[in-house]
Order: C-alpha cells, then structure tokens, then sequence
C-alpha cells in the first residue's frame, strides 16, 4: 500500500493544472552574489559558479508552457515583465520553467496572451515566448531551469517517453535547447523529466533495475550525456522516482522524490560535476502521508528527508534541488511542514538549493505566492519564505542593494447605497517617497460582494480577491501622493474589505 499512497496523490501534483517558527536567520551578507558568475558546477554537494564562489537556487515553479496554452500562464491578465520584475523584487533568483515536447510541434501555437498587456509576444512560436522571458529573466539577474514536465501537454507520464513521444525525441529536444542556449548564462541547465513513477499494478519507472525500458537511472545517463556533448556548460538535473525497493522504510515517497536509489546505483555522466539530484516533496493537504499522522510529527521530518534525499548533500555527494514543494497552507500542518523544511535546507549559499510550486495560484492542490488576481503577494506563504531567499543581483532585493522604502495606507468609504447594490471609494496614499511604479492594489471582498465597474483604476475580482491596476494614462504613483478609486458593486455596503496591499507590502487601514 506504500505504493499506493505514492501513486494516489501524484495525480494531483507538479503541474496539474487541469493541473514552530523556523529559526529565521537572515541571508548572509554574501548573499546578493547568490546565482554567481558565468555557468555553475558542482563542488561535492556545493553549487559554485565560474570563478569557484558558492551559489545557490533559491526560486520558484511558473508552469503553463507544458498545457495546452504553449505559454506560461497568467499573461492573460499581465505583462511577463511586470511579472518578472515582482518575482526578482520578492527574492526569487532562479526561474524553473516547464515545458512540454508538444510545445515544439508546428501545430503549437500560444494562446491566451493578453495583446495589450503583452504586444511583443503576439504572432510568437511557444520557443519564441521562452525566448523572451528568458531573456528579461536574465536582464533582472535571475537563472532559468528549463524543466521538461511532459511529452504532450494533457498529463504527467510515468515513463520519460510514450508511443507519441519516443526516447528519440525527447533526447533530440533537449538537445535542440542545449544547443539553442549554448553561451547563455541565465540557462543554467536541463530538469530532465519531471516525477518519473511507478504505476499501480506494475509497471512505469524504476531505480536500479537495469531494465533499459523503465530504468530511469539509465535513462537520464543517456540523456544527460547529449545534453553535455551539446553543451558542456549546462547542469544536468536529475529527479528521484516514487518507489526504491531494498533501500528502508519507508519504500515509496512522492512522485520525483526518492532518490534513495541514488546511493547504490549513482547517475553516471561524462562531467560528473555538472550533475544535480532533485527531489519534489508535498504537504499532507496534498495527499496523507503516514508521516504526517507519526505522533513523532515534525520532529520525524529530519530523518525522513535523509532517507530520501538529504543523504546526497549530507554526505557531499552532490548538490541537492528541492524542484517542488508547496501547499495551501489549509491544514496546519502545513505550516508546520514549510517552516521544518525551510530550517532542514538551510539558509544561505551553502543552504539545499529549492524552486517553490508555484507562482501561480491555478495549482489545484498547492495554490501559488500569487492570490487569484494574479497580482497580490499570499503574504503567510512569502513570510516563510522570505528569510531564505537570496535576491537576484541588481533586483533591487539583495542586502546589498536595498529596495527603497515601500508603504502605503489605504481609506475605504461607501458613499451611496441602493436596495442590492453600492459605490465606495477606495484611497491609497504612497507612504513612502519613491514613486509606485505600475502600481497594483490588491485586497479581500467581503462575502456575498460583487465588484461590477471601477474607475481610476482597472479593477477587477476573481472569488473575493480584487485588484485595482494603475490606469495606461498615470502608471506611477509620486512618493506622498494618493489615488482614489471608485468602485461599484452589488451586494451588502456593510461588509468591510480587508488584507489590503501592493505587491508583498501590506497598507496599512
């Protein structure tokens, strides 16, 4: 039945979409240098950049280009700029980018880019849009982790090929990118197959079984390889699987985040110092897990995540990549969850290198940092992030490079009311004296609200999170200087909005 678990709640992470406090302390003061210079190998289990100094990911998951939409998603509702300068201003220095095989076909084409919010995208092939975020990616100092999630962009597959999809073209695709971002630094390298598994019954992914068909050991050695005879520069990112037989209790883990195999049966690459293991690894709100219920709980985590995976860094074998994790936050073991992983990787350059699931807040299971406006910051989520976080160099984010100062104070007031409906004005003052660049606020709306128009604003509301975006007309707010927006709206005037922001920073009321 350890099987079963693994199995069961893989249907419901890594990209479908349909898809006690840590003991914070801060980065260390070398951390603005955190992703480094020129490419990156390995060390033993340290990542160091072209001159030998640490580095180490500290990012986050922005899937989309592996479904149906060719894109990452989002940018229906805001420019992949403005997208990327929030994720460097947040700390974020590493991107990990899904993709799927099908991305690549001629039939292929992006949807769901917004033209006036996104003009230089439209017309684009899905590598062409890869292209451009990369690129701007890279302008705010950040890395890019190409990640190949699926062979088509319907599901996840247990196996790295299927009958539509052979071996032969997922190796010749890497290959394609190896070659295509030769000499480009901010692509630092390839996640060869997202969460590799078995399947219930028999059959799908295996570690050390020596079956060429199913071994996924074996098979990332012989990809792994092309990619660094096209590109000696990259990193090589290898996931665990589900199920390693022979290796302890307990046998079976997450999708992608058993690598006890790794110990026996070691991925063997012509530039053993380009490899990296990576590990994916949930919350009990993702599926329950036996640990999750152990009376031991949390104090069991440590020695579980060594079982699994820290062993590798421990023991400085090679570096480690949390490539996923992540969780609503729902059941409050979750917290508890993220705050003991967080300690268990460390803080720092020398910390676990991790990409956080996800940006976005379409992820089924896990929610993002993003709320559903697409815009507003899921400030429990970021807070115990933050501490571990190494800003891109040049962000504005690092301990080195200090954003100005950010505030704002907000003033809501209903000024006239109907039987089933009301207007209010929403007043936000730019506390701070640097000017709110395309600013965007975001706040809760009461139950049973309903946003309908808005003015001085664009304002909009998914489920009962609104957003009000700076006008085309007056995009920046002058430090001291207020805005008021008007909205109108059906339901009670008695309710009273709340959780009010822009970006991570809260306004005060």
């Amino acid at each position: 039945m350890k099987r079963l678990l693994s199995l069961v709640v893989a249907a419901l992470v890594g990209g479908a979409v349909l898809t006690a406090s840590p003991a914070a302390a801060a980065p260390e003061t070398t951390a603005a240098a955190g992703t480094g210079t020129g490419f990156w190998h390995a060390a033993g289990s340290q990542l160091v950049d072209a001159t030998g100094t640490p580095v180490r990911m500290t990012g986050i998951n922005w899937f989309g280009a592996e479904t149906g939409n060719y894109s990452p998603h989002g940018l229906w509702s805001r420019n992949y700029k403005d997208m990327l300068d929030q994720m460097a201003g947040l700390g974020y220095n590493t991107l990990r980018l899904p993709y799927s095989n099908q991305l690549f076909d001629a039939g292929s084409k992006p949807v769901s880019i917004d033209a006036l919010q996104n003009p230089d995208l439209q017309g684009l092939s899905g590598l062409q849009v890869l292209d451009k975020i990369v690129a701007y990616a890279g302008a705010k100092g950040m890395r890019v982790l190409l990640d190949r999630h699926r062979p088509d962009s319907g599901a996840q597959s247990p196996l790295w090929y299927t009958s539509a999809y052979p071996e032969s073209r997922w190796i010749s695709d890497w290959t394609m990118l190896a070659r295509h971002y030769q000499g480009n630094p901010t692509v630092i390298g390839a996640d060869l197959h997202n969460e590799p598994h078995a399947l219930q019954g028999g059959g799908g992914a295996c570690w050390g079984c020596g079956d060429t068909a199913t071994d996924w050991r074996l098979a990332a050695e012989r990809a792994g390889n092309a990619v660094l005879a096209a590109n000696p520069d990259w990193l090589v990112v290898v996931e665990g699987v589900d199920c390693v037989s022979g290796t302890g209790d307990p046998q079976c883990g997450w999708w992608g985040g058993n690598l006890s195999g790794a110990k026996q049966f070691p991925v063997r690459l012509s530039k053993p110092d380009k490899l990296v293991y990576s590990a994916h690894e949930y919350a009990t709100s993702v599926f329950a897990q036996k640990w999750f219920s152990d009376p031991a709980f949390p104090a069991n985590l440590p020695a579980l995540w060594d079982h699994f995976f820290g062993y590798l860094q421990k023991q400085n074998i090679a570096p480690v990549l949390l490539g996923e994790f992540g969780s609503t936050l729902a059941d409050p073991r979750d917290k508890v969850w993220l705050q003991e992983l967080m300690k268990y990787a460390g803080t720092g350059t020398s910390g676990m290198s991790f990409t956080y699931w996800s940006w976005n807040p379409n992820s089924g299971d896990t929610g993002g940092i993003l709320n559903d406006d697409w815009t507003t910051v899921n400030q429990a989520k970021q807070a115990i992030l933050q501490p571990y976080l190494i800003p891109p160099v040049g962000s504005g984010g690092g301990p080195g490079d200090p954003p100005p100062p950010a505030g704002c104070a907000v003033t809501y007031h209903v000024d006239n009311t109907w039987q089933g409906g009301f207007t209010a004005t929403v007043t936000m003052k730019n506390t701070a004296t640097a000017a709110m660049k395309n600013w965007a606020l975001g706040w809760r709306v009461p139950t049973g609200t309903q946003i309908t128009s808005g003015w001085n604003a664009t304002v909009t509301q998914t489920g009962q999170q609104a957003t009000a975006k700076a006008p085309a007309w007056a995009p920046d707010l002058a430090g001291g200087a207020s805005v008021s927006i008007g909205i109108q709206a059906t339901g009670a005037s008695t309710g009273v909005p709340s959780g009010f922001a822009v970006g991570a920073t809260a306004c005060t009321t």
